[in-house]
């Protein structure tokens, strides 16, 4: 019996993921998107001047899939301005660009008469990773949507919940990427040549915070000792700066769920990291942490989270918080179990800086970002019942 269930149960995932029972590891298409290279069908001129991207290399990730409150997940710079909002919402509300204005709503489902209101809760930040997303040309009269790679140095706008909302420079609306980043072919055209430092393993997916934020906590692409507090919805005429250099204490996480893990360490100004190709489920609990607790970590800086167990679990309903403590970290219950066995820390050697886009309409040159010291990988686990269906390894292609 429990052969007979297994068996077509296997046939549906494969079909989804795969060309057939046995066949090759499906690919999701990707198109790259280059810092300062114009988009071929952008909704707003790009030699406007709407915004502005910047030079910076992509920084590894502990995990692919981060939320869009995470510590330092997004840059800032001391210029003034990275995207006019305010200047973008005068086209989309001009009588003129009515029809551009009903396609550009359509991506986030709000009508046109929100579009205001919408934009003013948008956030102006700079792509520290190369980014994954679901980008959205106009052709025909319509929002064309088609899956792109954002180049780190990219200026985007961000949500209250820091999910990618729009590309700065073109006005293109931008929606969360919906395939597996682990499975993409990413394909350099029209101008957007293979970048400098492009490395898969860089590649991040951002999905929403659990808890819209008041503040998003970025780093100066620039100086990367210089941590940027931005409130949501404000065009960084409200920043107020901190050094991210300031020591941040690792939290006491063992015995704890993945999700209240996640929040202790954003909320002490550090980043989640996990191994494998998925995030855990929030449920999930966590059983060692690398490195261990009580180690002191720059800001932004990954806790390698190590869980056993869990299901998917349904996101909760979003509330507002204020975002990430950039002052000393709060202490931890007493009831929670001693942390585990110390373990290494490793760090990752600055990068080399990448050499411009040439042609580039738009282009800040800020100096390059260097690498912020990360800890080593770790594992994670899980409780699995398995059955003798047979399992694939897909890789990750660009062409």
């Amino acid at each position: 019996m429990i052969r007979r269930i297994a068996v077509p149960l296997v046939c549906v995932l494969v079909v989804s993921g795969l060309s057939g029972c046995g066949g090759d590891a499906h690919t999701f298409a990707v198109q790259a998107v280059a810092a300062g290279v114009p988009s071929l069908a952008p909704f707003f001129g790009e030699k406007q001047g709407l915004g502005h991207d910047t030079r910076a290399r992509s920084l590894p990730v502990r995990g692919t899939l981060q939320q869009g409150d995470t510590p330092g997940l997004y840059g800032g710079t001391k210029q003034p301005t990275l995207c006019d909002v305010a200047k973008l919402k005068r086209f989309l509300t001009d009588p003129a660009n009515h029809q551009k204005a009903v396609a550009w709503s359509s991506v986030p489902g709000i009508g046109t008469d929100r579009i205001p209101v919408y934009l003013d809760r948008l956030t102006p930040v700079l792509l520290r990773h190369d980014t994954l997303v679901e980008n959205h040309d106009f052709r025909k009269g319509k929002a064309t949507p088609y899956n792109s790679l954002l180049q780190a140095g990219i200026a985007i706008l961000v949500d209250d919940q820091g999910e990618p909302a729009a590309k700065c420079s073109c006005g293109n609306p931008l929606r969360p990427f919906k395939g597996d980043a682990n499975l993409i072919s990413v394909k350099f055209a029209d101008g957007n040549k293979k970048w400098s430092g492009y490395q898969a393993s860089s590649v991040v997916a951002v999905r929403p915070a659990a808890r819209k934020v008041e503040r998003l906590a970025l780093v100066d692409i620039g100086d990367p000792n210089r941590g940027i507090e931005r409130p949501v919805g404000t065009t960084g005429k409200r920043d107020t700066v901190f050094d991210t250099r300031r020591q941040h204490a690792v939290p006491n996480l063992a015995g704890t769920t993945f999700g209240e893990a996640r929040e202790q360490l954003v909320s002490s100004g550090l980043a989640v990291g996990y191994g494998g190709s998925t995030a855990p489920s929030d449920d999930a609990r966590v059983t060692a942490t690398d490195p261990p607790a009580g180690t002191e970590l720059g800001f932004g800086e990954y806790v390698l989270l190590s869980v056993a167990g869990g299901a998917k679990s349904t996101p909760p309903a979003p509330t507002t918080t204020s975002g990430p403590t950039l002052g000393p970290p709060t202490s931890t219950p007493s009831s929670q179990p001693s942390s585990p066995p110390p373990s290494s820390r490793t760090s990752e050697p600055p990068p080399s800086s990448s050499s411009p886009t040439t042609g580039s309409p738009s282009m800040v040159t800020d100096s390059p970002s260097t690498s912020a010291p990360v800890t080593s990988s770790a594992a994670v686990t899980a409780t699995v019942t398995t059955t003798t269906t047979p399992t694939t390894t897909a890789t990750t292609t660009e062409t």
